[in-house]
């Protein structure tokens, strides 16, 4: 009854099918706010927030997803993005860049309305990078109409601020992309990337640590597959996301052994690989601390293990391992 289905549409009913309740969420207000340093390209450490915006759900249905918990079901009403990105900018203090995820993609506009670009620009002057999220599939005449809206907010006191676009490959193991139902491949990918430099913005890229489908043994070989794919497409950011149970289709994959959920050992030894599989390549590898207590099992070492991330995310370079006597961290070699 539960088997994963073959065809697309089949795969969007069993995810939605599985859903647990959805709250209603209110398309005025945004979820929250995150705020964080982040190492740029250049070396410097800048502070960055992240506002998650409240918006219309995405209109695909990835295996993984649990973000359109955080959505509306109708399409999202004119003026709300600015309002939301124009309350969260005047809490926010010392901050210089802002990513703008919206639990789907920036540039589909019944998600965030094109008729908005000029005023969700104009909330955004003064700052050094705005970050989006977006399908490959959604990169195209849009993109171009935001980051000239972006251009026209710099004048003698405020500059323009830079254009970046995070992507999810989420890897490159066809098979695995494949039934992850992102109704992408990883030439579409890669096209979307070549748009993206074409117009002189930055790339960032979501890469999943223990996608489902991929046998547990060929998890580490996969993924520094994965990186190389997102440095030849010219990424400047790849951020490691664990993938998280929990949306109720993923659980049903896990339970037929389709599916391993991810340790913080796992994170953490992806994270040194990765960073050990990069250098001369010119990306910056992120594990992404959000929500991470969920992947502890032991409390003891969990702050130390926590911050221990934090700085490699920072300073780009491994970090000595936490030893801990509860849970015997780091496991004997």
């Amino acid at each position: 009854m539960s088997a994963y289905p073959v065809s697309a549409a089949a795969r969007d009913r069993f995810v939605v099918d599985r859903r647990p309740p959805r709250q209603t969420r209110d398309a005025w207000h945004a979820q929250g706010v995150l705020t964080e340093d982040e190492r740029m390209e250049d070396g410097s450490i800048a502070r960055l927030a992240t506002v998650f915006l409240t918006g219309r759900e995405c209109p695909w249905r990835c295996l993984m997803c649990d973000l359109w918990q955080y959505t509306t079901t109708g399409d999202t009403p004119p003026g709300a993005i600015p309002t939301q990105i124009a309350d969260a900018r005047a809490a926010l203090v010392d901050v210089e860049c802002v990513k703008l995820y919206n639990a789907g993609s920036f540039f589909d506009p019944r998600a965030v309305p094109e008729g908005d670009y000029e005023d969700i620009a104009h909330c955004l002057a003064g700052l050094r990078r705005v970050i989006v999220e977006s399908h490959p599939s959604l990169v195209g005449a849009r993109t171009n109409h935001f980051l000239e809206a972006l251009g026209t907010q710099k004048n003698a006191e405020k500059r323009a601020p830079a254009l970046e676009v995070a992507m999810g490959l989420e890897t490159v193991h066809s098979g695995a992309l494949e039934r992850l139902n992102k109704k992408m491949t990883v030439e579409e990918f890669a096209v979307a990337a070549g748009r993206l430099q074409s117009l002189g913005v930055a790339l960032r890229v979501f890469l999943l640590v223990s996608p489902p489908f991929v046998p547990p043994a060929e998890q580490d070989h996969w993924l520094l597959r994965s990186i190389d794919v997102a440095c030849d497409a010219g990424a400047s950011a790849i951020a490691l996301i664990p993938t998280r149970p929990g949306n109720g289709a993923l659980d049903a994959v896990a339970a037929e052994g389709g599916f391993r959920p991810p340790t913080l050992a796992d994170l953490e030894r992806s994270l040194d690989l990765a960073l050990a599989g990069v250098p001369g390549k010119g990306a910056r590898i992120f594990a992404d601390l959000w929500d991470l207590q969920r992947l502890a099992r032991c409390r003891h070492c969990f702050d130390a293990r926590r911050e221990r991330l934090r700085r490699t995310n920072l300073d780009q370079k491994q970090q000595p391992m936490v030893c801990c006597s509860h849970c015997s961290s780091p496991p004997a070699s």
